[in-house]
Formats: C-alpha cells, structure tokens, sequence
C-alpha cells in the first residue's frame, strides 16, 4: 500500500518592506522635531496642521498634506536635521548672514527652493568654490552683494534711500512684510486699504495687537507666513 504523500514544507514568507509607511513615519517625526525646534505651544501646532490639511491630527492627513504641513514649518524656519554622513551647513558669518538673506528671498518669492542645498549652489557659482565652508571670508562681500542685489530687484531695499546707510534688522524684516504686502496688493489679492496688522489678521490669524514686544525675529516670522500666502496665489517671481 502506498503510503500518504507529505505536503511540501511551506516556503518562508518574505518579510515585507512598506517604504510608504516608512516615509510616513518619517515625516511625522520631522513635524515634531520642527515643532521643538520653533518652540510652538500645542495650540499653535496644532492650528497649523488644521490650516494646511484640514484636520488637527498628523496621522489624519494625506501624504500631500503632510508635505504641506512640512513645508510651512520649514517656511517659518525649520530646518531639518542631516542625514547622517551628510555634510553639516557652513556656520562661519558670511554663511550665517547669507542663509538669513536666502530664507528671506525665498519669503519674497525671489528664490523657489529655501533649502541649504539651493543656497549651496547659489554661492557655488558667485564664489567659484565647491561650498561655503571652504570660502575665504574675504570673498564673502561677492555671495553678500548678489544677494542683495536680488532682493533689490525684487523691491526689498538693504540700504536707507536717503543716505544709503545700512538698515537695522527690524526695519529690513519689517521692510520685508512691507514688500511682500504690496505684492499682495498689486496683484489685486488683497485691498489696497489693508495695513499689514489687518492682512496679518485677516490672512493668518495673527492679531499683532495682543504681542506685548515684536522683535526682528518675530518680524522673520510673519514674513514666513505672508511668503507663504504669495506663493499660494501663484505670485512667487523666482530667479532661482
């Protein structure tokens, strides 16, 4: 009598690798790290995150939506972590002051990507070095000057027009706001009668009424959020 034919041993399942959750997961750790890094209470954080998706919880949104969610940090000055083995920014101060005006450009809609790594290739080409850190110091006025020259096209002035003296931050930044209004207002976006407390409020929800002190960086700040409101409209003239 022929004896019973045994079943084939199962083949091990294959572990399976989903990169989309990865990438997920990934993206909702930089949310939280972006939230320390700009010291945002849990209400604002989670204002934020209802203003882009739609919804207050992270875990809610779209792959898209996540994307919006990032991109608005990094407008309001995020700047993620390098990847390990990854070049670390430059920091010497002709680096620091050009990362200043090249986050500031891109507010004014003068540049289309704010990371270091578009900032890189800018000076790459004024400086004629492979990256910032290797710059002499004594080279920096080149990268410095283009800089400003852009931002003196796109109609943000880095000198006083009544004697050229150089500009205390706060009124650059507040200059900016200013700038970035008017393009607002010339492309019939908002009312001409608006004064940038009201376009604040009305555009953002920020009621400039109730902050006790606005320093420079706050400035930085609402200049981040109205840059973002012109790049929604379609009206960022980039050169970069």
């Amino acid at each position: 009598m022929a004896e019973p034919a045994t079943a084939a041993p199962a083949s091990p399942r294959k572990a399976t690798f989903d990169r989309s959750q990865q990438h997920r997961r990934s993206m909702y750790a930089k949310a939280q790290i972006a939230k320390k890094q700009l010291a945002m209470d849990e209400d604002d954080y989670r204002q934020l995150i209802f203003d882009e998706a739609g919804t207050f919880s992270l875990t809610q949104c779209s792959d898209a939506q996540l994307e919006k969610v990032l991109n608005r940090l990094k407008g309001l000055g995020f700047k993620p972590l390098p990847k390990a083995g990854a070049a670390r920014p430059a920091m010497h101060p002709m680096a620091r002051k050009a990362r200043a005006l090249w986050i500031s450009l891109y507010h004014l809609g003068a540049v289309r990507n704010s990371s270091e790594q578009a900032l890189e290739a800018f000076a790459r080409r004024q400086l004629g070095c492979e990256r910032m850190e290797w710059a002499r110091q004594s080279d920096a006025f080149r990268l410095i000057e283009a800089l400003k020259a852009m931002a003196t096209r796109h109609g943000w002035h880095q000198r006083a027009v009544d004697g050229g003296r150089a500009l205390s931050v706060q009124t650059l930044n507040t200059h900016l706001c200013e700038v970035i209004l008017a393009k607002l207002k010339d492309a019939g976006k908002i009312p001409q009668d608006w004064s940038l407390d009201v376009a604040l409020f009305r555009l953002c929800g920020v009621d400039t009424g109730e902050i006790a002190a606005i320093g420079p960086e706050f400035y930085q700040q609402l200049a981040a959020m109205l840059g973002a409101k012109l790049r929604e409209f379609g009206l960022a003239e980039t050169e970069q």
